[in-house]
């Protein structure tokens, strides 16, 4: 059987939603401390519940060699290897390995209590690493690490990890109702 998660069609879907997620990254609300809450944690996890593992990484690879490179698709409009190296990078590294982790975790059939359990814990993750690399770049004892980088986003991530199973079944059906998807 031939491959069909890489065809013409599927190629270009991939590449709006790559392009939807540097987009998310600049609807953001600063923070005092100076990170940002970002929708792009949101689009990341549609993306997780909509696609293929293999296409899901590859989207979010895309999006993150974009901003390596320098278009400033990061939150706030950052970019650059400076950014991904520094304090916030760690975040990245999450949010490039949710995309496999939530389609692990949530099973080949779609079922909203797993899909939901699976993005709980994929944002959990993401802000878990994404605090340790503050933490270690930034010379943060764990209590300041934990307040400043873990608890300021997880309460809006859970939300966005308990909404966006809920949403994902009817994108997935506009999605792929042409597509030679799965």
């Amino acid at each position: 059987m031939k491959n069909k998660l890489f065809t013409t069609q599927n190629l270009v879907i991939m590449a709006m939603f790559s392009a939807i997620l540097c987009v998310s990254a600049y609807l953001t609300i600063t923070l005092p401390n100076g990170s940002h809450i970002t929708l792009l944690n949101f689009t990341i996890l549609l993306i997780a519940l909509i696609f293929p593992a293999r296409q899901g990484f590859c989207i979010t690879l895309t999006w993150l060699l974009l901003g390596a490179v320098g278009v400033p698709v990061f939150a706030g409009g950052n970019a650059g290897l400076g950014y991904l190296f520094g304090n916030y990078g760690g975040y990245i590294l999450g949010l490039l390995i949710t995309p496999l982790v939530v389609p692990l975790l949530s099973g080949p059939k779609y079922q909203r209590f797993r899909a939901t359990l699976a993005t709980i814990f994929s944002v959990i993750m993401v802000d878990a690493i994404g605090m340790v690399q503050w933490m270690l770049l930034a010379h943060l004892g764990l209590r300041e690490a934990f307040a400043a980088g873990f608890l300021s986003f997880i309460i809006l991530d859970l939300v966005k990890a308990c909404l966006a199973p809920q949403i994902a079944p009817v994108l997935r059906l506009v999605i792929h109702s042409n597509s030679p998807v799965e």
